[in-house]
């Protein structure tokens, strides 16, 4: 079974740091390329999070965004303490009021927690963070699972469609085999008659125009074509069940590029309208699986 690199995965996990939260989406890409966003506290962990994923996705361009909920840690509600210097400066603000106006009264807490500046929330350096390398790589995983999940489905998908490809494909070499023969023996028949008609009555070498059709049908002849082509479509459907972890979307997209060098040398020896629509028609649909060849992974 194949898979596609097109794909979405996501994951969380409450850490003591906060709630860590990790997106992976994937494309096409011809080798592994990981990019990565992650908040400063967690940059450390970027060449670990390349190697991690490497277990997952043999090819395909994956972007990993990290974030961190502190307001989710446990405690998180703790994290905050009173700015002193605010406290006392409004406090000294309300001296001067009671001292210089004449105000009565005394400010009290309902008051001064108006003031909402005079609360700082401790924000923890890099340093402090308390994620392990075992909670961040749980997390990511986690996510990759998720994302393999999708690009199976996804291959699935496109298992269907290149199935059904190299079954029009098939069927088209198919109607090749049948109409070549005939091809040779009009052509034949075509030589001949030209010759009598240019002899004007004048006797005939007979084995000289046997070796002219002979080498006529050894130029035309497609069948070493037809069947290199069918061991092409013979290979690409044995790829297709192979396990996905052997990533096969390298060899695929070679198989299509022989088949489409096969149509292209049948196509020149043709010389046969019917056989030169045929693989015209073949031709589409090998550009139809390059296309969706190179998003197998």
């Amino acid at each position: 079974m194949i898979r596609s690199m097109t794909g979405f995965g996501e994951a969380e996990g409450l850490t003591p740091a906060g709630r860590l939260r990790v997106e992976l989406r994937t494309v096409n890409h011809r080798y592994l390329n990981v990019n990565t966003r992650l908040p400063n506290a967690l940059a450390r962990w970027e060449g670990d999070i390349r190697e991690w994923l490497r277990k997952d996705f043999v090819r395909g361009h994956v972007n990993c965004t990290v974030r961190l909920d502190r307001d989710a840690a446990p405690g998180a509600a703790l994290g905050m303490r009173l700015d002193p210097d605010k406290v006392e400066g409004y406090l000294a603000l309300f001296a001067q009021l009671r001292d210089r106006f004449g105000v009565t009264g005394d400010p009290d807490v309902s008051l001064i927690s108006r003031f909402g500046d005079i609360f700082v929330r401790e924000e923890p350096d890099a340093e402090s963070t308390e994620i392990s390398a075992d909670e961040f790589r749980a997390v990511i995983e986690s996510a990759a699972r998720a994302t393999v999940v999708m690009r199976g489905e996804e291959g699935r998908r496109l298992e269907v469609d290149l199935n059904g490809r190299l079954a029009a494909t098939e069927r088209a070499l198919g109607e090749i085999q049948e109409i070549a023969p005939e091809r040779l023996r009009a052509e034949r028949d075509r030589l001949r008659a030209a010759v009598e008609d240019l002899a004007g009555g004048v006797s005939i070498d007979e084995n000289r125009i046997a070796q002219e059709i002979a080498f006529l049908a050894e130029r035309w002849d497609i069948n070493e074509e037809l069947v290199r082509f069918r061991a092409h479509l013979d290979l690409f459907r044995q790829l297709l069940g192979e396990s996905p972890e052997e990533g096969v979307g390298k060899r695929l997209s070679f198989l299509v590029q022989e088949m489409h060098r096969e149509a292209n040398t049948i196509g020149s020896k043709a010389n046969h309208a019917a056989i030169a629509h045929r693989v015209v028609a073949i031709k589409e649909e090998i550009e139809r699986l390059r296309e969706q060849v190179e998003n197998v992974e």
